[in-house]
């Protein structure tokens, strides 16, 4: 206990500092500088404006009640991160959910970290730090990535580096935004899990897209039955096609091939249930017509 009281009065004491007219710090080269940046200071909640580059949109009101009662109870196990915008005023980086709920509690201070950034990045910071660290839905997350692209100019590759994700993970998120706003709206309400959105995205019409969105909520829809869904809708010849090779007699299965290489072409055969069929010789042009023809032809 008397090492966390003597935390938190060093705390207090650069707080103090950072107050001080005389001790303005605007840059890592500014005098003090070295006593501020990367320690814990007690910041007042009244000088704290949130920020305008927040990946998070959604904050649950029961989640942060329940986050105020721990913190009530064990106090803020991790200290926010803020930057300095002005003398005593600052704008949060990261831990907004822990600001927020220390506003529900109605305290006068909370222990931060203070760094020196521009927009640009106390932005990249925003960020990152979001996507590595909160639980975002994964449309926010596809968000972020698509900001830091947009705005900071950040390749995929060098995203990858930023965040510790593989390349092929960011393009997955990245290509949710694709989907129908509606179906990214059921993705961040937890409607629909990443798994549904990733199977919708290979439906490039949009009504077919809400269509099975729907039948996702009404059926309770596990993600392997969605893609399956959605493999029948992009190949819908593929079943019926399975079921006619099963019905076909296993003496036209052997001789198939061989009909096939002579030709030069898959050849198609219907059996009836009679035992009756037709084969089906197609042909591309007149020129390939031709060919077939000399074939038969020659094997008069």
């Amino acid at each position: 206990m008397a090492k966390a009281n003597k935390k938190q009065a060093l705390g207090r004491g650069l707080s103090a500092l950072l107050k001080d007219p005389e001790n303005d710090i605007q840059s890592a080269q500014d005098k003090n500088a070295d006593k501020v940046i990367g320690n814990i200071v007690e910041l007042d909640l009244d000088h704290i404006e949130v920020n305008p580059f927040q990946p998070r949109t959604n904050f649950s009101e029961e989640s942060l009640r329940e986050l105020a009662s721990s913190i009530k109870e064990l106090g803020i196990i991790q200290p926010i991160t803020v930057r300095k915008i002005a003398h005593n005023q600052y704008q949060l980086v990261s831990g907004e959910r822990r600001f927020r709920a220390s506003k529900l509690l109605e305290l006068e201070t909370i222990p931060a970290y203070v760094r020196i950034a521009n927009d640009q990045e106390s932005l990249e910071m925003a960020l990152v730090e979001n996507i590595q660290r909160q639980d975002l839905d994964p449309i926010e997350i596809a968000l972020s990535y698509q900001r830091l692209i947009d705005e900071i100019n950040l390749t995929q590759e060098q995203m990858s580096e930023r965040v510790g994700k593989k390349r092929s993970t960011i393009t997955n998120y990245l290509r949710l935004l694709k989907l129908d706003p509606i179906i990214q709206t059921g993705m961040r309400d937890g409607f629909i899990s990443m798994g549904h959105g990733r199977a919708l995205i290979a439906i490039d019409d949009t009504s077919t897209q809400l269509d099975i969105y729907e039948s996702i909520l009404t059926k309770k829809l596990s993600v392997r039955e969605t893609e399956n869904m959605v493999r029948n809708i992009n190949s819908p010849n593929t079943s019926a096609s399975n079921k006619a090779d099963n019905d076909v007699p296993s003496f036209i299965k052997s001789g198939i091939n061989s009909f096939s290489e002579y030709f030069g072409h898959k050849i198609d055969v219907k059996v009836s249930k009679n035992g009756k069929g037709k084969i089906t010789i197609p042909f591309h042009s007149e020129e390939d017509f031709n060919r077939i023809k000399k074939l038969v032809e020659g094997a008069k």
